[in-house]
């Protein structure tokens, strides 16, 4: 089945253009001195266009093919593939790393007021609320990710490269964003190169664990978008220090390294192991 996700760079390509296209034309909106009504309303349009286009190019290439919605259809419904172990790492692997990884802070000098409930994100957004975009883009981004994006690449590589690849094109996608004006990838750069290099880095750990569910779950798109999340509530939820998301993503390196050992066939073969 995996030999009939073969629109490898129609998906991509465009998944990347116009997204860049419409968040490079916000980004310039959102620098504007006079932000004026008609001028906000541009940036709520176009912000979630750019988030949207790459589950729409998704949505266009299954119903353009009966066999490949068939496959949609059945992962969507699967329940006999779907196993309740990988659910407790689903869940809460993201959050008890953070936890965690605020409690080592400590030793560096950070205070226990990290653990504070912010109330709200650490960032701003003239297009929509940040607690929607935090709920909505995982959504969003999955639905097009692992219904067509991982196994098209999984087509040509074994899942570690596939991983790698994806994870390098993530993080481009994601360039845009931080020329936002107040935006959350605009704050990660301002706070300087070593969280901007850690938000890179984490992207391609956090790749590792959510294919490594997403296979263990029988290609389960939902745990996926669990897991994503997980990850964008959790690390928004606390009054979290930038060096203590650098101490998670090395926790969740861990974790990836022994999933990578311990799940090396699924990994390393080239074709799909579920």
């Amino acid at each position: 089945m995996l030999q009939r996700y073969n629109r490898t760079l129609f998906f991509y390509g465009l998944s990347m253009l116009v997204p860049w296209m419409l968040w490079f034309s916000v980004a310039y909106l959102s620098h504007l001195p006079d932000q004026t009504r008609g001028i906000q309303i541009a940036q709520r349009i176009l912000g979630p266009a750019g988030l949207l286009a790459p589950v729409l190019l998704a949505a266009y290439l299954f119903l353009a093919d009966e066999e490949l919605l068939k496959d949609l259809k059945s992962r969507i419904f699967n329940t006999k593939d779907f196993r309740l172990i990988y659910m407790p790492a689903t869940f809460f692997l993201i959050p008890v790393s953070l936890v965690l990884a605020q409690l080592l802070s400590i030793f560096l000098g950070h205070g226990l007021d990290q653990f504070r409930i912010s109330g709200s994100p650490s960032f701003t957004s003239t297009f929509l609320s940040p607690w929607f975009i935090l709920i909505f883009a995982p959504i969003a981004e999955e639905l097009a990710w692992h219904s067509y994006g991982t196994d098209t690449l999984r087509r040509k590589f074994n899942l570690f490269n596939t991983c790698l690849i994806f994870s390098v094109y993530w993080v481009l996608w994601h360039i845009p964003l931080s020329f936002i004006k107040g935006y959350y990838h605009s704050n990660v750069v301002a706070e300087g190169w070593l969280y901007s290099a850690n938000f890179a880095f984490s992207l391609f750990v956090f790749v590792i664990l959510m294919n490594w569910l997403y296979y263990r779950t029988g290609r389960n798109i939902f745990v996926a978008v669990v897991f994503h999340l997980s990850a964008n509530v959790t690390n928004e939820i606390f009054a979290t220090h930038p060096d203590s998301k650098v101490i998670q993503t090395a926790l969740l390196l861990l974790a990836a390294i022994a999933a990578v050992v311990i799940d090396r066939k699924l990994f390393f073969l080239k074709t799909s192991v579920d």
